[in-house]
């Protein structure tokens, strides 16, 4: 029998009471997360708190996308990996860091690349899923997909100082998506932190963010800011907040689910 099936053990029940203490979790927010799947594609400087804090809060059924191997120069950033994990796939080696946080959770590593048909049924499978790529075609194909399957999309990007971070939701009438923000002409670079550096608490900042908005999805909180793209500039601590709406002629958007 599954987590999702039975009750919490004694031993659960104690690990979440700080999450089952808040009025607006309590237990049924807690059973809603160990009933729900999260799909993070990227392993990186964001998948990587990410993933920490999903697995740490108790979220069921975790999938895991990149098809990276750990460098030595992720270290500086990417959490979840270790000095020992050194050439093994960035999916393996967050699978062991995650089981030595939560061994209930259930991570399900895909050492690719996904894209096409694998992609649509990765985001089929999820109920919340996580951008932390790094360039603007996987972003696009992420949206595109997400749209195509009605899930929600929390999306953040980092490089030097400066941090972005939005949330789509297709199931929410009139909502914007990834694609009425950002066009699909941008910079499609693969290792914008390999050209142009990036400061390591600021991907810690977004991937936790991106996190936060995913368990609030799932439990189903009020105040995810849909419309709304978050930017940081680190170097002085601004934080600004710029709204934007659907853009009518949006050819992602005539995608979704009705």
């Amino acid at each position: 029998m599954s987590q999702a099936e039975r009750d919490f053990s004694d031993t659960e029940l104690l690990r979440y009471s700080r999450h089952i203490l808040l009025d607006e979790v309590g237990i049924e927010g807690q059973r809603k997360l160990a009933q729900s799947s999260v799909l993070i594609v990227g392993l990186g400087g964001l998948g990587s708190p990410a993933a920490l804090y999903l697995a740490s809060a108790g979220v069921g059924r975790l999938m895991l996308a990149d098809a990276d191997t750990v460098e030595l120069t992720n270290l500086q950033r990417q959490i979840v990996h270790r000095e020992d994990s050194l050439g093994l796939s960035k999916v393996a080696s967050a699978q062991r860091t995650l089981a030595g946080i939560n061994a209930e959770v259930q991570v399900l590593p895909l050492a690719e690349r996904l894209a096409g048909e694998a992609l649509l049924a990765a985001v089929q499978a999820a109920d919340v899923v996580l951008d932390c790529s790094d360039n603007f075609p996987t972003r696009h194909a992420v949206n595109r997909a997400c749209m195509m399957a009605g899930k929600p999309l929390v999306s953040g990007a980092a490089v030097r100082f400066d941090g972005q971070f939005a949330v789509f939701d297709p199931r929410v009438p009139d909502s914007p998506c990834y694609r009425c923000l950002f066009g699909e002409d941008g910079e499609a670079s693969d290792g914008p932190c390999a050209t142009f550096g990036v400061f390591a608490p600021l991907v810690g900042i977004i991937g936790a963010m991106q996190a936060a908005e995913a368990l609030k999805l799932l439990i189903g909180l009020p105040g995810v800011p849909l419309g709304r793209l978050l930017t940081l500039d680190l170097r002085s601590h601004d934080w600004r907040s710029l709204r934007f709406k659907r853009d009518p002629a949006c050819p992602v958007c005539a995608l979704r689910q009705h």
